[in-house]
């Protein structure tokens, strides 16, 4: 079946009431159309080429960096900053003042003059400015105990201990990558039309696939200084080890409310994502090559999940559920005939009978993987331009317009709001950081300074307001009245036109976790084992097990994400 055949799916995509709920979007893995992956496939593709045309970096581990990626039209720079940072001034929280490594992606190759007006302020990150130039900005921190167990080990002449590289995953975590325009560096707009940045998020992930380079560039180089102090020649890390170490990433509330705010592109992540599924459950036939992919990854997959690692009381009986379903369906599997017609349906809706929703998502992700050719395309419509869709059409009815909030807002139309529970929590900007903050509506004084992040409490509101209009009456009119409904009826008629574009939860229970929010924005950046800390930060690991720069040409460059090892 071809591309072309496979537009029109002969299964139809999921239905956004079931989709768009918070227990499953927090129930989200990476995929073939997860932001890293379309990276790292693009750059392969290409032949982009890197090298390191600075490394100025003492024997206290203190300078800075130059890593350039050369694609086929332009050069990206990841400017680094390394830094000998107190242990009492490390921490993860966005308050932090100071980093063990500090970043910017620069466009271009950066002159010295670049590099010294750069490390008067990305050092300083929010306390800094940069320009145009720079397309984000960043910073990390080491993961203290398996920073210095990899240097005194290569520093001794040995390899680090594989057990406890796996359990901690990274050498440093990021607290913070901004891109579009903070802190002064380049709008979003500016390098939109560039084809390797048109997906989502390019330019973040680009900025940590070249510091996961450098982290890896910089224990090398702290070992060596450390063997030579002593009189010896360090060993060099082994390149398999190197590469079961991604980045570690610390994020918060801060990136919560980003689902809410974005609506159109949001539904364009998820409208490609269904609309895989949907043409892969509509494949006629499975080659016998797909079909041993399939099972290959399956079983790659079942280890990456065995070692995933978590604390959180929420995490493990996640994981427990996740690890028991597997080996249900682990012995489902040699029942079911994938030489039948429509061979991956039948699959999917089992596990939709059978499983929980980690499993149900974790098999949709896994179902993607042999048909690249049929949804890689869809990376190309992940992008949204807010602009034109964020225009009120005034000429609407409010029947049409009670008709969308039936649909998409049924749930919160027959939500008692006058019960404390269900608007227990309130959005609030904090002052000291402008960072988003969730807090306890009747037990704090927020809600004078509640922002408009309980879409569903607003439906409902608007929906009473509504009740004694003549319902062929134009929204405009409406509004003339009642203007406080405006950012409400947008939203209803965004998401007339892309109905994955709203989660279908309440946002402010008392039951709202934010963990999921924060998990189905990090599974479409291509994040691994979620390792919640609370219900509302998260700790991840990108890039784990991918090529490293100069092994992009050499190194799998499609199914890096699943750990090698194990096969059916």
């Amino acid at each position: 079946m071809t591309l072309a055949d496979m537009q029109t799916t002969k299964v139809p995509l999921r239905d956004p009431a079931q989709v768009m709920r918070l227990a499953r979007l927090g129930s989200l893995h990476q995929s073939r159309l997860s932001f890293m992956r379309i990276l790292v496939r693009r750059m392969a593709r290409e032949g982009w080429t890197f090298d390191r045309p600075v490394f100025d970096i003492n024997d206290s581990g203190v300078g800075q960096a130059v890593l350039s990626a050369h694609g086929p039209e332009r050069t990206y720079s990841l400017v680094a900053f390394a830094h000998d940072l107190p242990a009492e001034k490390r921490s993860d929280r966005v308050i932090a003042e100071a980093w063990d490594c500090t970043f910017t992606l620069f466009d271009g190759v950066p002159t010295s003059e670049d590099i010294e007006r750069l490390s008067k302020n990305v050092p300083l990150q929010e306390a800094g400015r940069v320009t145009g130039a720079e397309l984000s900005v960043s910073r990390a921190n080491r993961s203290v105990r398996l920073w210095e167990h990899v240097v005194s080990s290569l520093a001794d002449g040995q390899q680090p201990d594989q057990d406890k590289i796996d359990a901690v995953g990274y050498l440093m975590r990021t607290t913070a990558v901004y891109g579009s325009g903070k802190l002064g560096a380049a709008d979003r707009e500016m390098i939109a039309d560039r084809p390797e940045f048109a997906t989502p998020f390019q330019v973040e992930m680009l900025s940590v696939f070249l510091t996961r380079a450098f982290v890896r560039d910089l224990v090398q180089h702290m070992a060596n200084t450390r063997a030579a102090s002593m009189g010896k020649t360090a060993a060099t890390l082994d390149p398999g080890v190197a590469r079961t170490m991604g980045i570690g990433n610390s994020t918060g509330l801060g990136m919560a409310p980003f689902l809410l705010n974005h609506p159109v592109l949001f539904s364009n992540w998820i409208t490609a994502r269904e609309t895989a599924i949907a043409r892969v459950r509509s494949v006629e036939t499975a080659t016998a090559r797909e079909v041993a992919t399939f099972k290959e990854l399956f079983a790659r997959s079942v280890q990456s999940v065995e070692t995933w690692h978590s604390e959180h009381p929420i995490q493990l009986e996640k994981l427990a559920r996740l690890r028991a379903d597997l080996k249900k369906l682990s012995s489902h599997l040699p029942s079911v005939d994938l030489t039948l017609d429509t061979p991956w349906d039948p699959v999917f809706l089992w596990a939709q009978d059978n499983l929980g929703l980690d499993a149900q998502e974790w098999l949709a992700s896994l179902l993607l993987e042999p048909y690249g050719h049929l949804v890689d395309d869809l990376a190309d419509n992940m992008a949204a331009d807010n602009t034109p869709t964020f225009r009120i059409a005034g000429a609407m009815t409010l029947g049409g317009l009670r008709d969308i909030l039936k649909d998409a807002y049924g749930w919160a139309l027959d939500t008692d709001w006058q019960e404390p529970d269900n608007k227990a929590r309130a959005w609030y900007v904090s002052e000291e950081k402008l960072e988003p903050r969730l807090g306890e509506r009747f037990e704090e004084p927020i809600e004078d300074y509640e922002q408009p992040l309980a879409p569903g409490l607003d439906a409902a509101i608007l929906n009473q307001a509504m009740a004694h209009w003549p319902m062929n009456t134009s929204v405009a009119e409406f509004l003339l009245r009642h203007p406080e409904h405006r950012h409400i009826i947008r939203r209803a008629q965004i998401v007339g036109r892309a109905p994955f574009a709203e989660i279908r939860d309440n946002t402010i229970s008392k039951d709202v976790l934010p963990i999921d929010m924060l998990r189905c924005k990090l599974a479409f950046f291509g994040a691994i084992h979620f390792d919640p800390r609370s219900d509302r930060w998260v700790r991840i690991c990108m890039y784990a097990n991918a090529p490293f720069p100069d092994e992009i040409q050499s190194r799998d460059a499609d199914f890096w994400i699943y750990p090698e090892g194990s096969e059916v």
